[in-house]
């Protein structure tokens, strides 16, 4: 039987195989989880996986999940979003580089809403790209801005990712998914920082002569924050109430779908047909995140039976480096792997693995994973494979790839400096935490 270290070789290396193949990520879990059972335990081993499967399902924190999932698809579903889209754009006024501003601020607002990068840069790539291209916005750093808002998605709350990590890691839901909230606003302002920064020494970047399709009144703007006011509802339900105690996680994320079914309904866009493409998308998604949820931790359970997970602690152990050189490193595995492996099933395989290593260095739990989520999200649009990259490409038809790739590395650079800040001040990531 192989234990130690090779186990954690030999699993890790059969599941990134199977990946390679074309695998989707939960089948490829599945069957790895399959084979080491049957190698080590044998046919008896199959009640364990069974057991381990029921008990991980059957989690009340990951409720979260679907409720989450279920959120984003009705918002999106029923084309709510279209009104906070010309909302944001009479708040914002006459302002150079005001689409710039206004693609940043539309993706941290959709990201709140719907907590998948994916969908945001597909959506915006699709409805907010083509008309500043058409404009005369520089078309890399429009794609760019997209690209970087639409990765504080699984970052800031509501976020699945939160979810799996809190889960495999055994860290507070409700803390990590707070943590989340001032990185994502620093990060917003590092881009709009940057951006404007670019204007500045470059006007080409903008039209030279900016205007909105009509003048916007004082009546106007007053409107558009009443038409936002849904939203705001949603966000409060959402953060506000996790941040103040009154409700955990699983409740924040059931008022988030009432709140998303009363705004369709403020918006006359509430239907059956729409709720039931929503319930029916919401089930699929969330039963491929349970079933690789449940794969990852029996792959965890295996990594303990072996002495893989020890094996590989006590070697980190009798390492002498500092600790800020084990972070440096800890960091530099998955920000690099992240370019070439899709970021959930590195996550997966990582979590485990990494779990008794944050104990024996002593790092705090909550700083930590949300460093770890940082990296793991920036590798969504990190080239050359980045999923995050390719759902911006497939919306936006009239760039290349290579135009997406240059628009993404200086938004990489400014997650990299970002994440050097996070490191050196921690606080960022814990005082909202501290207070609930």
């Amino acid at each position: 039987m192989i234990t130690g270290i090779p186990a954690v070789l030999a699993g890790a290396g059969l599941l990134l195989l199977f990946m390679l193949l074309g695998m989707p990520v939960f089948v490829a879990f599945m069957l790895v989880n399959l084979i080491a059972v049957f190698v080590l335990l044998g046919p008896a081993g199959f009640g364990m996986l069974a057991s381990s499967f029921y008990d991980t399902t059957t989690s009340g924190s990951l409720v979260t999940i679907p409720l989450f999932i279920l959120m984003g698809e009705i918002l999106f579903r029923s084309h709510a979003v279209d009104v906070l889209f010309r909302s944001m754009d009479e708040l914002i006024g006459h302002i150079r580089g005001r689409q710039y501003v206004l693609s940043i601020a539309l993706a941290t607002i959709f990201s709140t809403l719907s907590g998948a990068a994916m969908g945001v840069a597909a959506m915006l790539g699709r409805s907010l790209l083509p008309g500043m291209i058409a404009r005369g916005y520089d078309p890399k750093l429009s794609a760019g801005n997209i690209l970087a808002g639409a990765s504080l998605a699984p970052l800031v709350p509501p976020s699945v990712l939160v979810i799996i990590i809190g889960t495999l890691a055994s860290v507070s839901i409700a803390g990590l998914l707070v943590a989340g909230i001032l990185p994502g606003l620093m990060f917003a302002g590092l881009f709009l920082g940057y951006t404007f920064i670019r204007i500045r020494f470059n006007p080409k970047l903008t039209p030279e002569f900016e205007t909105i399709d009509r003048e916007v009144t004082a009546r106007d703007k007053v409107m558009a924050v009443v038409r936002m006011l849904p939203f705001s509802i949603i966000i409060i339900s959402v953060m506000g109430f996790i941040l103040m105690g009154i409700a955990t996680p699983n409740e924040a994320g059931a008022m988030g779908v009432v709140g998303a079914l009363v705004a369709a309904a403020i918006y006359r866009r509430l239907n059956y047909r729409m709720v039931a493409d929503s319930l029916g998308s919401a089930a699929m998604i969330s039963a491929m995140i349970l079933i690789i949820m449940a794969s990852s931790k029996l792959f965890s359970q295996l990594l303990a039976f072996t002495g893989g997970a020890s094996a590989l602690t006590e070697w980190v152990a009798a390492m002498e480096y500092a600790p800020w050189i084990m972070l440096i490193i800890l960091m530099a595995l998955p920000f690099v792997l992240c370019m070439f492996i899709d970021q959930i099933a590195l996550m997966l395989i990582i979590i485990p693995i990494y779990k008794p290593i944050i104990e024996i260095l002593g790092f705090d739990p909550l700083w930590f994973w949300l460093l770890f989520l940082v990296n793991i999200t920036v590798g969504g649009m990190t080239p050359p494979f980045g999923y995050t990259l390719f759902a911006l490409k497939s919306a936006w038809t009239e760039g290349t790839l290579v135009q997406v790739y240059g628009a993404a590395w200086p938004f990489v650079l400014l997650f990299v400096f970002g994440m050097v800040l996070l490191a050196i001040f921690p606080v960022l990531a814990t005082y909202l935490p501290s207070l609930l």
